[in-house]
């Protein structure tokens, strides 16, 4: 059972990292990228904030190897996708926690740290501190609120719940976590 769960749970972080990879240059434009919050909010809701935090990354890199993107794809990821999986867990299953976390992370976190990334790593000239907040923060709540509506539906027809039950993992079970 233990290792069916793990297949299963690899196999919704491949096709999420594809989703991702593919919805990316959906309403793209340099600094915004709402349909990675979106992949950043369901993932961590239906794996956790270790998961999400992988699949940010790994869509990142694979978005800076093949489509030429700057840095942006991973300090305007990582953090949020974290967070949100974090704040899921800490409110014990809302989803709106969620949204909260990865607006939090990338849209105030990831839009600081990208600063010196981009000025220093990148050689980005006239940037201040919080040049990429407010791109970054619109971004977060269109992925965000697609994210929020498409989880909703999910949960109202009982699909949410069966979904997070299959990838549970087994230390979730053990601590009694709530979905």
């Amino acid at each position: 059972m233990k290792t069916k769960n793990a297949i299963l749970r690899m196999v919704m972080l491949a096709i999420l990292i594809a989703v991702g990879v593919v919805i990316s240059p959906i309403l793209r434009v340099e600094g915004m990228c709402p349909m990675a919050h979106f992949i950043n909010v369901v993932c961590a809701v239906l794996l956790g904030p270790t998961d999400a935090f992988l699949c940010a990354l790994l869509i990142g890199i694979i978005r800076m190897l093949f489509m030429g993107i700057p840095p942006l794809a991973l300090t305007g990821a990582v953090f949020g996708a974290a967070l949100s999986g974090v704040f899921y867990k800490l409110s014990k299953g809302k989803v709106l926690a969620a949204v909260i976390g990865e607006v939090v992370g990338t849209g105030i976190i990831g839009a600081i740290v990208s600063y010196p990334v981009m000025t220093y790593i990148w050689g980005r000239t006239g940037l201040t501190w919080l040049f990429y907040v407010p791109s970054f923060i619109g971004g977060t709540l269109i992925g965000g609120t697609v994210a929020f509506i498409f989880l909703g539906a999910l949960k109202r027809i009982g699909m949410l719940s069966k979904v997070q039950r299959k990838l549970k993992r087994e230390e979730d079970r053990r601590e009694g976590m709530e979905i």
